[in-house]
């Protein structure tokens, strides 16, 4: 193949893409991790706050955090989202290690970096919102759409 006559580049033959940049490094997150998040991950997260049995739970964490890892480089350690249990709870943290819930109550501390998530989770505009570690916290739309910080 020869080069672009405008650019006099060559193209690449290592089967690289071309439609998507290259992640770049912000805050030591890569900007993979601001892609959309796919139906089935969106469905897994939120089935991580059924009554699943403890062994289907554990499944599904690990398979959240290969996919997360997979395809943005990272897991979160954990999410934040409104509980619908009604009273006295208004909102949970999920985690992906051992899948551990935790429902809170208004007065309730939640332990950080989660607490940075609550008033987020608790708007209501959101799926959930995910807590990586170091603090960073992504709100989550019901379309899978990222909300960047």
């Amino acid at each position: 193949m020869g080069s672009d006559p405008a650019t006099g580049v060559r193209p690449a033959t290592t089967g690289a893409r071309h439609d998507a940049p290259a992640p770049v490094r912000l805050g030591g997150f890569t900007t993979e991790l601001y892609r959309p998040r796919p139906a089935d991950l969106l469905h897994a997260v939120r089935r991580l706050d059924a009554r699943l049995a403890d062994e289907e739970l554990r499944e599904m964490g690990r398979w959240i955090g290969e996919q997360y890892v997979t395809s943005y480089g990272t897991a979160p350690i954990g999410y934040v989202a409104r509980c619908f249990l009604g009273p006295p709870y208004v909102d949970h943290r999920l985690g992906l290690d051992g899948c551990v819930l935790e429902h809170y109550a208004l007065a309730d501390v939640m332990p950080e970096p989660f607490g940075a998530a609550r008033m987020l989770a608790r708007s209501g505009a959101y799926a959930y919102v995910e807590v990586y570690d170091g603090g960073l916290v992504l709100p989550v739309l019901a379309d899978g759409g990222i909300v960047r910080p």
